[in-house]
């Protein structure tokens, strides 16, 4: 025990100093991977008469954080308002924090007692089984948090969180969920099936990249709120599950703007590359842990022993998903346990999904990110241990091409971490999209900052671009009023033509393409 003690100790101390040696100061050296610094786009103070960023090309950035994106309007309209972009400043000091490792660790596994509250409510889908949906209401202490529920009339917006697909809730979406609400947001964290506490009814657990249950937790949620924006927030693995999803309903997603915070893009290449054993390890018998308590039904479907005896994330998903259904014959016919009574006969089909290859060819986030057609903001860092080296790692003709994808790539941050110094602060209070921002508001994280603000600007953005159509339908006689009669008309057709997502709400988007001029 004392050995084992000595070596995290110096596992911690080495975690500790490396970053001194590399980063002595407050100056960053420039990057040597000559693929991403002829890549990035810049954020530098723009002065009186100057070109904006975007119109510039691609060019070297001095700043610690970068702009990946398609020239646009709305890239223009970004770089102007959204000062949080060019407002980090990463720890430099003599601190733990400077440590990718370390910093990833405290912000996704290290226990934090939020002061947020939280009422679940359970959804019932379409096969029978359960996902939950947990609702923080208002912040400990504040004359609102005796509020149980939100009335359906408020027209505050909602903030949809998709949690990692590990199910972990983690300090980040904790501190998203405080920082949301001091601005005015409704956040919703959305847990998967048999996730955090969520009971498994069904032989069938959630693939990772299939939006279907996703799908109909969206409409539930517009259903419980009709009156407020969504946006969406997708964290780690969980961005996969958020980028399926706009990318199957596309213009019928409901969503508004998206934020993907430290997102995995290639999930196939990361299942197959494998992660730091260290971490790796600690996943897996996270995954295992939370598992085994239906081993007894998962074995109806799957083979059971192979699957806990796997020692990789790909053995996992290859166990869960890929093998062909299997019959138990030592599950007794009268067994009294728990999980094998509330694991109904219902499922609509098995895990299985067939070889690997053509399981990743339903589940690879980006197979459809042609169809999106929102705004999608990507904060990732340079130096995160869980995604990988970001030339391999990063699809950044995604960003190049795409006018609807928007990179923001710092130096350092780690995964979901992005530790700023104290003089840094998120958005301004008030300054969010909802009524109340600003009200007894936390210290606001850099990345959650970014995330409020692009929202914010967003949201502005297609409001002034609303106001000039209607401007011009009235200069051309056309009268807003019937212009908006006739879209709305537009979009129930419309809806019938898409029957997978039967939820599109086109009165909403009919600004979609506008900003992409």
């Amino acid at each position: 025990m004392l050995g084992w003690l000595v070596a995290v100790g110096c596992v911690i101390l080495v975690a500790w100093i490396w970053p001194r040696t590399k980063y002595p100061g407050s100056k960053k050296k420039p990057s040597s991977d000559a693929l991403l610094t002829g890549l990035l786009t810049g954020i530098p103070q723009e002065k009186a008469g100057e070109t904006p960023a975007s119109d510039r090309g691609h060019e070297k950035s001095a700043s610690a954080v970068a702009l990946i994106c398609k020239p646009s309007a709305l890239a223009n309209y970004l770089l102007k308002h959204c000062r949080t972009f060019n407002n980090y400043s990463p720890c430099v000091s003599w601190s733990w924090r400077t440590s990718a490792i370390l910093q990833s660790v405290y912000h996704t596994c290290w226990p934090y007692s939020s002061p947020v509250q939280f009422v679940r409510d359970h959804l019932q889908l379409s096969d029978e089984g359960l996902v939950s949906l947990d609702w923080a209401l208002a912040l400990c202490g504040t004359s609102s948090h005796k509020r149980r529920r939100t009335s359906s009339t408020s027209n505050s917006p909602v903030l949809l969180i998709v949690p990692n697909s590990f199910g972990k809730i983690t300090r980040n979406v904790l501190k998203l969920c405080e920082a949301a609400l001091s601005h005015g947001y409704l956040p919703v964290v959305f847990n998967r099936r048999s996730h955090n506490g969520t009971p498994l009814t069904t032989l069938k657990l959630q693939q990772f990249g299939d939006p279907a249950d996703l799908r109909e937790a969206v409409r539930y949620i517009r259903y419980r709120q009709p009156a407020g924006r969504l946006y969406a927030a997708g964290e780690s693995t969980g961005a996969g599950l958020l980028l399926s999803y706009l990318g199957e309903c596309g213009s019928s997603s409901y969503v508004t703007a998206a934020v993907c915070l430290s997102p995995v893009f290639r999930c196939q290449s990361w299942f197959e590359s494998g992660l730091p054993r260290a971490v790796q390890w600690a996943l897996v018998l996270y995954q295992k842990m939370s598992l085994s308590r239906y081993r007894t039904v998962l074995g109806e479907t799957v083979h059971a022993d192979s699957l806990f005896s796997s020692s990789s994330l790909r053995g996992l998903e290859e166990g869960l998903f890929c093998q062909t259904p299997h019959k138990s014959t030592s599950l007794p016919t009268s067994t009294t346990s728990t999980t094998a009574t509330t694991a109904t006969s219902g499922s609509t089909g098995p895990n299985t999904s067939g070889s690997w290859e053509v399981y990743w060819d339903r589940n690879e986030p980006l197979r459809d990110v042609d169809e999106v057609a929102i705004p999608v903001l990507s904060v990732c860092a340079r130096d995160d241990p869980v995604r990988g080296p970001p030339r391999y790692t990063l699809p950044l003709e995604l960003f190049q091409t795409n006018p609807h994808f928007f990179l923001l790539l710092t130096e350092h941050g780690g995964h979901c971490g992005f530790s700023a110094q104290a003089s840094v602060t998120g958005v301004a209070p008030g300054s969010g999209s909802g009524s109340g921002g600003g009200v007894g508001m936390p210290r606001t994280s850099w990345s959650h900052g970014a995330l409020l603000e692009f929202f914010r600007a967003t949201t502005d953005f297609f409001a002034t671009e609303e106001r000039a159509k209607q401007l011009a339908a009235r200069r051309r006689g056309l009268g807003g009023g019937m212009a908006g009669r006739s879209f709305r008309n537009r979009s129930i057709s419309t809806c019938k033509r898409v029957p997978e997502c039967s939820h599109n709400i086109h009165a909403i988007y009919s600004w979609q393409r506008s900003y992409t001029r």
